[in-house]
């Protein structure tokens, strides 16, 4: 999935961004705001991974979101 249009429908995919990462906050994944890099640093901040796993993370995610996502 295009990330642009991952970060312009943030609001949707809030809850499927905490059922991947359940330990981020609801603020903190507000205040990502479908930042991709903002994402990946806070995931490796939070789960104490390096940032080339954090990234591989974010686009397995990125991968999975589907249209019906946005719904």
């Amino acid at each position: 999935m295009n990330w642009d249009r991952i970060e312009g429908n943030w609001k949707q995919l809030k809850g499927k961004v905490k059922e991947q990462w359940g330990d981020l906050t609801d603020d903190e994944i507000d205040v990502i705001a479908g930042k991709r890099d903002q994402l990946v640093g806070r995931i490796q901040e939070q789960y104490g991974i390096s940032r080339d796993e954090a990234e591989d993370q974010v686009d397995a995610f990125g991968t999975g979101v589907r249209d019906e996502d946005f719904r």
